[in-house]
């Protein structure tokens, strides 16, 4: 048995009895070109021998394994106990069917803290086997774009989050309307014409304004006439206790005139409920029994059940949370749109912004955001997310299913005098080290290849080894130094990657920051789809996004 069937042997001994007795060629593989880089360079020899090997193991009792493997001086590892990875806390007071509702304001597409709410109440449901609603709230015509109809679908769809009924708010107006005159006739609610700032005043002295005291037979023909006013002649109150500690709270209002076309249903409506009026009602007669929400909206949990009480309605379960940041980047979706309209940012999905497609865009899993956001879980709490946080846990998905490429930027071409023709020819790499099954990738070598230009400057006068080629000497030239790795070690030499000088193509890569860097990627790369994310060695995992005139644009992720 020679050194490489030896080594083969003992790694297959190891992998069959950490698996009561039964190796797995597939992660012996693995682990052999992961730790020993000068055996890639012949993978088909590896893949007959570890099979060879396995079977041999396979034949054997875990007892006779075990002996062995001490008779090679090797003890058998012992795995670590995985931790039981906890849950989401329960809901209170669950009795019958749990309904929840993810609501989002369709300003523009969802972005990472919209996903906080979408994946826990997803979460919930698949819990409780309960119903979730996705209501679009549309209430406020200023803040609609039109296209977000089509981009929150689509969002909560890459999310993988399912709901089971969808509700477009400016669709139920006239009940709205038909809620508030009932309000009105139960006196209520109140018919207030007070200018803004008088208002304020007398409120912040917990002191009732004139309308206060009308009629519900004033105030019902008050509203009868409000389509006729102009805006800000008068609003519908809700009334609250004017002694109210928060003065927010104080008869806050109901419904309010908008002189503006709606994008969806134009001019049929100027009365539109304001979001604490809408929200309270859909959530009563859409029975929901627990919403999840923002501790921003604990004064607003605090005005809907006023609502409540007044229509003798049942309060849903209100769950707050704290606060989420994303550090170094902006979650407004009014000023990425600004930012947009004044051509800082390329569109909803320039890598810059926080939004869902643009985190999608470069290559972040959705199982990475989905893992993120129920970590963060419902604690009151705020939390601050770090980029550092979801590349870790992006990575952990990408590293056992991401192909690898020989990507250089900023590539210099480079002829190595004095290349001994036996070694020109193809070389074979392992397309993933881990995955012998995937297949191989070729890459010509006939002495001319591109390196990337750090790599040239930082090593003058130094031996660089080419990975799974030869070993190269920077001086005045680049010569040809030697041909093992055994021989690289001992020189020092800092292994890279490199692209053949035929047959490549050109690579353009976008970083998070929209830099844009220019080189070339090996010719294997033909096989990769728009779509894919694959790991550019050395460089790091990157998402392709686009294919033109042999141009392959990637959206860099992460290292």
């Amino acid at each position: 048995m020679d050194k490489t069937e030896k080594l083969i042997y003992q790694y297959a001994l190891l992998n069959a009895v950490n698996h009561k007795g039964q190796a797995h060629s597939k992660a012996v593989v693995g682990v052999i070109m992961g730790n020993h880089a000068e055996l890639r360079k012949d993978p088909k020899k590896i893949l007959k021998l570890s099979s060879e090997m396995v079977e041999k193991v396979n034949n054997m009792s875990l007892e006779e394994q075990k002996v062995e493997l001490s008779k090679l001086g090797v003890q058998e590892s012992k795995k670590e106990k995985k931790t039981q990875k906890k849950g989401l806390a329960d809901l209170p007071r669950v009795d019958g069917e749990v309904v929840l509702r993810f609501a989002p304001n369709p300003s523009g597409p969802l972005h990472i803290g919209h996903a906080r709410a979408a994946c826990l109440n997803q979460e919930y449901v698949k819990h409780y086997g309960g119903k979730l609603i996705l209501r679009v709230e549309d209430t406020d015509p200023r803040r609609v774009d039109p296209e977000a109809y089509q981009m929150i679908p689509e969002d909560l769809k890459w999310l993988k989050v399912d709901w089971q009924e969808e509700v477009i708010q400016s669709d139920r107006i006239k009940i709205y309307h038909q809620y508030a005159e009932e309000l009105i006739g139960l006196g209520q609610a109140y018919m207030c014409t007070c200018p803004g700032d008088e208002f304020k005043t007398l409120k912040d002295r917990c002191q009732a304004c004139p309308c206060r005291d009308q009629s519900p037979e004033e105030n019902l023909e008050l509203w009868k006439k409000m389509p006729e006013m102009r805006e800000g002649e008068a609003v519908l109150r809700v009334k609250t206790d004017l002694n109210h500690k928060n003065p927010a709270i104080r008869d806050w209002v109901a419904m309010r005139i908008v002189e503006k076309e709606h994008p969806r249903i134009g001019d049929d409506f100027k009365v539109y409920p304001m979001m604490n009026f809408s929200v309270a009602v859909d959530d009563h007669l859409m029975g929901v029994t627990h919403v999840l929400r923002g501790k921003d909206h604990l004064a607003n949990s605090e005005k809907q059940k006023y609502l409540y009480q007044h229509f003798s309605w049942k309060i849903p379960e209100f769950i707050h949370y704290g606060r989420l940041k994303m550090e170094d980047i902006a979650l407004s979706t009014s000023q990425a749109r600004k930012g947009i309209e004044d051509g800082v940012y390329q569109g909803w999905d320039d890598p810059r912004l926080g939004t869902i497609r643009a985190i999608a865009r470069r290559g972040i899993m959705q199982e990475a955001i989905q893992e993120l956001m129920l970590e963060i879980g419902v604690k009151i709490a705020d939390s601050t997310v770090s980029w550092k946080k979801i590349y870790g846990l992006n990575r952990n998905l990408l590293e056992d299913k991401s192909n690898r490429y020989f990507a250089v930027l900023n590539p210099v071409k480079v002829e190595i005098q004095g290349l001994p023709e036996s070694l020109k020819g193809n070389i074979e790499r392992l397309k993933h080290p881990d995955y012998p099954d995937g297949g191989v990738r070729e890459l010509p070598f006939d002495g001319v290849v591109y390196l990337d230009q750090e790599d040239l400057e930082n090593n003058r006068s130094k031996v660089l080894r080419l990975m799974d080629a030869v070993n190269i000497f920077i001086g005045d030239e680049v010569t040809y130094h030697s041909a093992s790795l055994e021989e690289a070690r001992k020189s020092d030499a800092r292994i890279v990657h490199w692209v053949p000088s035929s047959s490549n193509y050109q690579v353009e890569l976008v970083m998070p920051d929209a830099r844009i860097s220019n080189g070339l990627i090996e010719p294997a790369s033909h096989e990769i789809k728009v779509g894919d994310v694959v790991q550019l060695e050395r460089v790091g995992f990157a998402r392709l996004d686009s294919i033109k005139d042999d141009k392959l644009t990637f959206y860099y992720a992460h290292k």
